[in-house]
């Protein structure tokens, strides 16, 4: 099957790229050019070829474009936090040579060729090739529906590539190199551009199915689920909402049936999908659809559309096929998905499984899906996948309950920390009603920089990171860096529950990191979220209301193979 003893470590990528014409410069393709280059190479002529593609196109802009560009306009050596803002501008506004200009436009020559399809671009940095660190999400992808006059689409390519540049010197990519002692580091940055896979339906453009790929398990909901099993975590639609802390459907690979969320009509209504990622191809826009206002026109265009969705309401799942009398709502829950397509999952366990055995490490990738007109899995990256360092078995000791501050029963990481000497815990009902999303984040950003060094304990309602603020506080990896726990409460009244979304890349970043994760589901059994204790200590407040600091001794056991865990106050 393919090339079985071919080396990660020694395959030289830019030679493979230049012999297909998919390379523009002398310099590097960086870490994610290098992996979609491996797995190429790896899985040519091999009886997975049948199921399994890439990209009509891929072109590689080598760090050559980036260096020429950054030593031309002085910002190839910036180090300080002030010229890194100054940097991050300047990109967007600066020349591009006669040279790059010339070379973008004969890259947007041949995507024409392919009938100008959607485009997307992707960072693919020197430091995205590290075996031991993710830098998931640090960079930027863009996308661009291709559409428009050729000045207008060559407008938008150039906006893209200028936007992958400026991300080196993003606050979270910073404080990413910063955190891991990599700022005197050499970082440079290659360019993919590559064709978005997909298909046109009316005047959007979209993957039927997309997500991610694992081929170990790190966080598992129980002993029947083994580290080497696998996991997909899949969306409807463009696979941003699969990476990023919005909800999709996790599979998995050896337990398709088993969701970690649960059961219950409720708990799979909460976890599942509502709304999907599409390029407007009239418009040239990327944009959101809700699913309560397409469900219309994706019955018509997609005939599994019943294998997709579900309708929820009065706490029942309901088909498609249903009349039901109680108002309800269509959620992608996906219930039959493992039954119908089979060879999605079956390709996607012989693929992690032959790439994880070549390269000699485990394997992270994004794909794409359709089911029509022919059954395809196409790869669009692959990285290394940073192993997670489980402690030894934890024990909890015994604690009275009124030292216990927050404790959960389910899906909780593993590993212990002692003498932390701060608590920082958003108030759920302050954040809501003080309503300044940006603010709250800003606050704990503040907190967390004063913090660094402590590995303090991080808590607050919903998910972190969210893309949607109603849903927790917006953070970016930055505002959080330097914390060793972090905490999500469930609070029902106020419409906050934790999103177990495992494999997006801000569970990448914490399991890089070894920043220890507790889920509470408060008013449930077998969790505890002790108000009374944090509303009658002694705290001060950061520069948003709803932002607490509370000093002492506090510490965290979480037992991750019994999926129990506490912390307490002592």
């Amino acid at each position: 099957m393919g090339h079985p003893m071919l080396d990660y470590e020694s395959f030289r990528a830019e030679d493979y790229l230049r012999r297909k014409d998919a390379m523009v410069g002398a310099g590097r393709c960086g870490g994610k050019a290098k992996g979609l280059a491996y797995a190429s190479c790896v899985l040519a002529d091999s009886p997975l070829g049948e199921i399994i593609s890439f990209p009509d196109l891929s072109i590689v802009l080598s760090t050559e474009m980036f260096d020429d560009f950054t030593a031309r306009n002085g910002l190839d050596s910036i180090r300080d936090e002030e010229d890194r803002e100054r940097a991050s501008e300047a990109v967007s506004i600066l020349p591009f040579a006669p040279p790059m200009k010339f070379e973008l436009e004969r890259i947007l020559d041949r995507f024409d060729e392919l009938g100008s399809p959607p485009l997307a671009v992707r960072s693919s940095s020197l430091l995205e090739d590290s075996l031991s660190l993710a830098f998931a999400g640090k960079y930027e992808t863009c996308f661009s529906s291709n559409s428009g006059s050729r000045a207008e689409r060559y407008e938008t390519l150039e906006r893209s590539v200028r936007a992958v540049y400026a991300s080196v010197w993003n606050p979270a990519a910073w404080a990413y190199r910063e955190k891991h002692g990599l700022l005197a580091a050499r970082e440079s940055m290659a360019v993919i551009i590559q064709s978005v896979v997909g298909r046109k339906h009316g005047g959007y453009y979209y993957p039927e199915l997309a997500g991610s790929l694992f081929s170990r398990v790190f966080r598992r909901p129980n002993p029947r689920i083994k580290k080497e099993d696998g996991l997909m975590r899949l969306c409807f639609g463009l696979g941003t909402r699969s990476v990023g802390r919005c909800a999709a459907r996790t599979f998995y690979l050896t337990n398709p049936s088993l969701r970690p969320e649960g059961n219950l009509p409720s708990m799979i209504a909460e976890a599942s999908q509502e709304f999907f990622d599409y390029l407007d191809t009239e418009h040239g826009a990327f944009l959101t659809g809700a699913l309560s206002m397409f469900t219309r026109f994706l019955q018509k265009e997609h005939r599994n559309f019943g294998v997709y969705v579900q309708y929820y309401g009065d706490d029942f799942l309901y088909s498609p096929m249903a009349d039901p009398d109680t108002p309800v709502r269509p959620i992608f829950s996906f219930p039959e998905l493992h039954l119908r397509e089979r060879e999605l999952f079956e390709a996607s366990k012989a693929m992690l499984s032959h790439l994880e055995e070549t390269a000699g490490f485990p394997v992270d990738i994004e794909f794409a899906y359709e089911t029509a007109p022919q059954k395809r899995l196409s790869i669009l990256q692959m990285r290394p996948l940073q192993i997670y360092e489980e402690m030894g078995r934890v024990e909890i000791p015994e604690t009275p309950e009124e030292k216990i501050i927050f404790k959960s029963d389910r899906m909780v990481s593993n590993g212990a920390i002692e003498n932390a000497t701060h608590l920082v815990y958003v108030d759920p009902a302050a954040y809501k009603s003080v309503w300044n999303p940006a603010k709250a984040s800003f606050a704990v950003g503040e907190v967390n920089k004063a913090l660094a060094g402590k590995k303090y304990i991080l808590a607050g309602p919903g998910r972190w990171g969210s893309r949607n603020p109603a849903l927790g506080v917006p953070v970016r990896y930055d505002e959080i860096c330097n914390c060793g726990v972090l905490v999500e409460i469930s609070v029902p009244e106020l419409n906050f529950s934790p999103e177990l979304s495992f494999g997006t890349h801000f569970f990448l970043d914490m399991d890089s990191d070894g920043v220890l994760y507790l889920p509470v589901y408060s008013r449930q059994k077998g969790c505890r979220y002790n108000i009374e204790w944090l509303d009658k200590m002694p705290h001060t407040f950061g520069s948003h209301p709803a932002v607490r600091i509370y000093e002492g001794n506090f510490a965290a056991y979480l037992d991750g193979e019994l999926e129990s865990g506490i912390i307490i106050f002592r």
